[in-house]
């Protein structure tokens, strides 16, 4: 089977024959990516210390936080792929800010899990 296709299971509660469930395993890889991206105290308080902000240079970032700049450009990368920020270039300086759209659909998701 192609790992981009969906494929189709009937599962209860119980992992016994029931309901449907339809598994896109592409969107499953993308969740899995965000929610990896998520699950690091740093990368949570660089989301924390950009919100607060509103928009920040990544000089700022790792000023703040006290890292290398290096750390701070590979954390904030991760967070880009995931889409949880976003960049806006202004001259010479990129500015970070969060993906309040991005994190409210995470958010949606998480919850939609728990019921």
């Amino acid at each position: 089977m192609n790992v981009a296709s969906n494929y189709s299971m009937i599962l209860n509660e119980n992992g016994e024959e029931g309901v449907q469930v339809k598994v896109e395993f592409i969107s499953l890889k993308k969740a899995a990516v965000t929610l990896r991206a998520l699950n690091h105290k740093l990368r949570q308080q660089i989301i924390k210390l950009i919100d607060e902000n509103k928009r920040i240079t990544v000089t700022e970032i790792f000023n703040n936080l006290h890292l290398e700049q290096s750390v701070a450009s590979q954390h904030l990368a991760v967070l880009r792929r995931a889409g949880i920020v976003k960049t806006h270039r202004d001259g010479k300086f990129i500015y970070y800010s969060v993906n309040n759209t991005r994190i409210a659909h995470i958010m949606k998701c998480v919850e939609d899990v728990n019921s």
